[in-house]
C-alpha cells in the first residue's frame, strides 16, 4: 500500500510492478482501470497515467483503448534507439578522436538507392565520404547519402569541419530507423583507407532514417580491424 504525502508516479509504478510480480495481476490479466486505481492509491489520474505509460512503452503491460490494460503474458522490452556518435564512441574508449573528409558530390540517387530507401528518379542525393580515427588509426569510413529534400540545409554544410554523423544528430529528427549488420570482405579502396589487406573481412553497419514517410539517410558504416560492438537495453 502506498503512503506518503505526495505519491509520485515512479511510487505508482513500483506498487503496480510489486503486485505483478506477486501474481496478484497475473500475466493475461485485466488490470482495474486509472480511475480505480488513483482512488486505491490516493493520488492523480494523471499521476497514475504516466506510470502506466512508461509500464507500456516497457513492455510490462498491453494498453488498448475500450479493451482495458492488461499484463502482458511474455514482456518484450523495447529498446529506445538513438543514432550513436563514432566521436564519443572513440572517445569513450579513452583514444582521441580525428575526423577526415574524403569527398562530396551531388548526384541523381543511383538505381540501387532508390529501390533501397524509395527514392524517385529525379530525387538528388548528397554523397560524402569520410574516415574517423581513433589516436590515428584507421576506425570508421562513413559512405553516406543524404536525401537533399529531407535535408536542403546539408547542401551548404561545411563537412570538411564537421562530420555529417554529428550534423545530422544536430540538425534533424528522426521517426524511424532500420540498422543492419554484416560482415563484408574488403574492396581495394577501402582496404586502403582502412589498413588492412584486400579482401580481408570487415564488419560492416547499414543505417536508414525516415521522418515520418521521407528518407532521410543511407550510410555504411565499415570498421577496422578488431572493431567490437556491444550493446544493453
Amino acid at each position: 500500500m502506498l503512503t506518503g504525502d505526495k505519491i509520485s508516479f515512479r511510487d505508482v509504478k513500483n506498487e503496480i510492478l510489486g503486485r505483478i510480480h506477486a501474481r496478484e495481476w497475473p500475466p493475461g490479466s485485466l488490470m482495474p482501470g486509472e480511475i480505480e486505481l488513483a482512488e486505491e492509491f490516493g493520488c492523480a489520474r494523471a499521476t497514475v497515467n504516466r506510470a502506466m505509460r512508461e509500464l507500456a512503452e516497457e513492455g510490462i503491460i498491453d494498453r488498448k483503448r475500450k479493451a482495458g490494460t492488461r499484463v502482458n503474458i511474455a514482456p518484450v522490452r523495447h529498446a529506445k534507439f538513438e543514432i550513436p556518435l563514432v566521436r564519443t564512441e572513440i572517445e569513450s574508449l579513452g583514444a582521441s578522436y580525428r575526423y577526415a573528409f574524403i569527398s562530396r558530390s551531388i548526384d541523381l540517387a543511383p538505381d540501387w538507392l532508390r529501390a533501397r530507401i524509395c527514392l524517385g528518379p529525379d530525387d538528388q542525393v548528397l554523397h560524402i565520404e569520410c574516415m574517423h580515427y581513433a589516436n590515428n588509426a584507421p576506425f570508421q569510413f562513413e559512405d553516406r547519402w543524404i536525401n537533399i529534400t529531407a535535408a536542403p540545409k546539408s547542401m551548404t554544410a561545411d563537412f570538411s569541419a564537421i562530420s555529417p554523423n554529428e550534423w545530422l544528430v544536430a540538425e534533424l529528427p528522426f521517426s524511424e530507423a532500420e540498422i543492419s549488420f554484416s560482415a563484408s570482405a574488403v574492396d581495394e579502396r577501402l582496404a586502403r583507407f582502412l589498413s588492412m589487406y584486400h579482401g580481408e573481412p570487415h564488419f560492416l553497419s547499414e543505417r536508414v532514417t525516415w521522418l515520418k514517410d521521407l528518407p532521410i539517410t543511407f550510410a555504411q558504416m565499415s570498421y577496422g580491424r578488431g572493431y567490437r560492438m556491444t550493446t544493453r537495453y
